[in-house]
């Protein structure tokens, strides 16, 4: 067998396990791999800094179903990719972030750009690893990939001492090939006395969480909800995992990315069967509100998930596809499909008297009829990219979404500048799809630097960009401390254009300041999007101070009516 530089040997493990695109920056401590890489297929995208990087890899990730590599040098290089490594260890997502490191027999001495990076990131982290010698170079990647892949999926980080990549090992590439990745099946028995409850509830609802999306588990949840007519909901992680217009929809409940009719149909269950979903705080809400009146039946690939928030009647562990098709298979063997009976009826019932309005004409514009607009002017094929913040919530509530993996939204660790990087990854992935980002004002901020990377590599996408001139979720949080403080983000004087802003990147732009003019200003940057072949935003001036329906707090708004609420609480986080 051949020695041969083990870099090399890492890169012919990357190509084999199916990564075509990596997204980082070189530097001193990373350029043996660098170098391996430069004669290799694997297209690189520079961005402009390490955490861009990661969420692009996340991006790339989300869409693809793959492993998603995010490269950077040591130091600095590697505590910026910390960030993007809790994004997708909160949302499981698999990414492998490689960082460089200084020689071994410097880390003790405080060299420069030395910094404990494998400590730093086992938290947020399946796996942290530093390789020790050449020869462990190609099986710690492998490793690598098959525990990002693996039960629930997440980020790993390797960190690559610069004289380890420097260093020689025994590699054939037609000897090698990916590690197996297990594919939980469920026991039958639980799967039985799932089925008999939700045969004998009169309200049942399926909640579909992100599991059911990462497992592309989608046609296995439709077949299981018609043959059982069972209304099915999903969280926000789990959008696009049923489809929106579909008669058994049963909306979102939850305290922020909710319908009013979706958290009444919540309420008025006696069974959620669970598959794929983590029971979040922004979901639940109280929880005392939220499990009375209802059995659960939770189902996730990890057993430590189950019970992690509160104890369901029923646990089930299994991955998303095998546990529905298996729900399936015994449904269809001892029950007939059902046809139409009083509680999908109750469900149609409160989608249609309780919907929130989004046909408001009013200038300055409302936030909901962006939202409205949007859903017009795009089809169920467009990739919809989105972070945190009040859009995020508006866009819960009021976007509709068809197909799984077209709405990516960093649901848990919501890191604000998430938006642009990732559509990066996805439009990478996909050159042919159309990519909205959906972002706020300050969010764009934090990484509107990735525009840059966008427009070098002439990687096309649409920004939406949805401006209120303040730090909207905090101001709205502030709400009942009776404060306004700290949150303005004026632009009259003396701040950031934002459409001069995209001009200096080269990148045509639009702002709209009243409703008609939003789908114009949509069709635009659609079609000069795709002619021009670089990221186009248009900027929506909405209402000052509109704020959310998310909480008791708030039933007072005019534009809205009172929501059904799962939490009795005040809403207080931000």
């Amino acid at each position: 067998m051949e020695r041969i530089p083990c870099m090399e040997a890492v890169v012919k493990v990357l190509e084999s396990e199916g990564v075509d695109t990596v997204f980082g920056i070189p530097g001193a401590a990373i350029l043996p791999l660098y170098s391996a890489m430069q004669h290799s297929g694997i297209k690189h995208i520079t961005v402009r800094h390490e955490e861009g990087g990661t969420h692009a890899a996340d991006g790339w990730a989300r869409v693809t179903g793959n492993v998603g590599v995010s490269i950077g040098t040591s130091g600095p290089a590697g505590t910026n990719m910390i960030t993007g490594l809790y994004t997708a260890m909160a949302d499981s997502i698999p990414i492998i972030c490689i960082t460089g490191q200084a020689a071994r027999d410097k880390l003790h001495t405080e060299a420069f750009q030395a910094v404990d990076i494998v400590e730093i990131a086992k938290p947020v982290t399946k796996w942290a690893v530093q390789l020790k010698e050449p020869a462990q170079a190609p099986w710690v990647f492998r490793e690598a990939f098959r525990i990002a892949r693996s039960g629930r999926p997440g980020p790993v980080l390797i960190d690559l001492p610069i004289d380890v990549q420097r260093g020689e090992c025994y590699y054939d590439a037609e000897l090698d090939g990916p590690l197996p990745v297990e594919v939980p099946e469920p026991r039958p028995e639980p799967v039985r006395a799932a089925l008999e409850m939700l045969l004998t509830a009169e309200r049942p609802l399926i909640l579909a969480g992100g599991g059911v999306v990462i497992a592309d588990a989608d046609k296995e949840l439709r077949r299981l909800a018609e043959h059982l007519q069972i209304p099915v909901q999903v969280t926000l992680m789990g959008k696009g995992a049923f489809p929106e217009d579909h008669p058994l929809f049963a909306g979102m409940a939850g305290i922020q990315t909710q319908q009013r009719w979706g958290n009444a149909a919540f309420l008025e269950s006696d069974l959620v069967l669970a598959v794929g979903a983590r029971f979040g705080d922004r979901h639940t809400g109280d929880l005392d509100t939220y499990r009375r009146g209802r059995r659960f039946i939770h189902v996730d690939i990890e057993p430590t998930q189950i019970g992690k928030v509160f104890e369901p009647e029923l646990g089930i562990v299994g991955h998303a596809r095998t546990t529905l098709a298996a729900l399936h298979e015994q449904a269809a063997q001892i029950a007939p499909a059902r046809g139409s009976w009083a509680w999908p009826e109750r469900v149609a019932e409160l989608r249609d008297t309780l919907p929130r309005r989004d046909d408001f004409d009013a200038v300055p514009i409302k936030p909901p009829r962006v939202f409205r607009e949007l859903n017009e002017f795009y089809g169920p094929d467009t990739t919809f990219v989105t972070a945190i913040g009040l859009y995020q919530i508006w866009s819960g509530q009021f976007q509709r979404t068809q197909l799984p993996h077209r709405y990516l939204v960093c649901g848990q660790a919501g890191p604000l500048g998430w938006e642009v990087p990732a559509a990066i990854g996805v439009k990478a992935a996909y050159p042919e799809r159309e990519v909205v980002a959906v972002a706020g004002d300050y969010s764009f901020q934090f990484l509107m630097e990735e525009v840059a990377v966008a427009a070098q590599y002439r990687i096309p996408f649409v920004i939406v960009l949805v401006n209120n001139e303040y730090l909207g979720l905090i101001r709205q949080a502030e709400l009942p401390y009776d404060m306004n403080y700290a949150v303005d983000l004026h632009y009259a004087e003396n701040g950031v254009d934002h459409v001069k802003l995209m001009e200096a990147f080269g990148c045509p732009a639009r702002r709209v300041t009243d409703p008609e003019s939003i789908q114009p200003a949509l069709r635009w940057a659609s079609e000069e999007s795709a002619r021009v072949q670089l990221p186009v935003m248009v900027e929506v001036m909405v209402e000052r101070e509109a704020n959310a329906a998310m909480g008791q707090s708030l039933d007072a708004i005019k534009e809205f009516e009172p929501v059904p609420e799962l939490s009795p609480a005040v809403f207080e986080t931000g």
